[in-house]
């Protein structure tokens, strides 16, 4: 019970304040806007079972697809966060709408809800590349022992699912908060949110490309003194490394 407690504990300490769901509502509610209330709460839940699903494979299996794929961690952090840039960046971009074309979008069919529902406000607005790496990152540190690992899955579903509750209490209710700042806070912290976000994905950028740095540095990537040397090839064994985080 101790270590299901640890684990319960370590998802949403770790993951919380990166998902920061109170923080991504107003992003939310730029996005979706156009949408009628009840359409809003159908997409709060659907991101919260996608973010549930997104934490616990990460947390599972996410190094075993890494590997499958012949992918490492910090290109994943490059990645994502260059993903996380392109979408900070439009948001920050994006122009105030005239509130007349408002119905066209509550109009939308509830596929396209749902489409829109894992890209961009599931991944990468609420479980972004920096969550993703995390949960791989603390899922290939528990110790696979009997029944210890048990209790470390059912602490990430816990854990996972406190946060997807969270996310979907912020998101419904996201239009209450806009009632009470009203549109000029609302248009602010919108802008602020998107900045932050592209912060965000340039940090996580920096992250990856600090580990890949070692890596050329650690296997011996020739440097302007070397120049005049042969290169040495690399060990099979070092040829297979495929970064920290795999």
């Amino acid at each position: 019970m101790a270590h299901l407690i640890k684990s319960t504990l370590l998802i949403l300490t770790a993951l919380f304040p990166i998902v920061n769901p109170l923080g991504s509502a107003p992003l939310f509610l730029s996005l979706t806007h156009y949408y009628s209330a009840e359409q809003r709460k159908i997409l709060s839940r659907r991101i919260a079972l996608n973010s549930i699903v997104l934490i616990v494979v990460s947390y599972l299996i996410g190094t075993r697809i890494l590997a499958f794929f012949g992918i490492s961690l910090p290109v994943v952090q490059v990645g994502g966060g260059l993903v996380l840039v392109s979408a900070g960046w439009a948001m920050l971009k994006q122009k105030d709408e005239d509130s007349t074309k408002s119905e066209v979008h509550r109009t939308v069919d509830s596929k396209d809800l749902l489409r829109k529902a894992f890209y961009p406000l599931t991944l990468p607005l609420t479980v972004g590349p920096g969550s993703i790496s995390v949960a791989i990152t603390l899922g290939a540190n528990e110790e696979h022992i009997g029944h210890r690992i048990i209790f470390a899955v059912i602490g990430a579903v816990i854990g996972a699912f406190l946060i997807a509750a969270s996310v979907y209490l912020c998101y419904a209710f996201a239009d209450r908060l806009a009632r009470v700042l009203g549109e000029t806070a609302m248009s602010v912290i919108m802008r602020l949110s998107s900045f932050l976000l592209v912060c965000i994905g340039v940090q996580i950028i920096w992250n990856g490309r600090l580990y890949l740095s070692r890596y050329l540095q650690l296997f011996g990537e020739p440097t302007c003194e070397a120049e005049s040397r042969p290169i040495r090839k690399l060990p099979a064994a070092q040829e297979n490394f495929r970064g920290p985080g795999t």
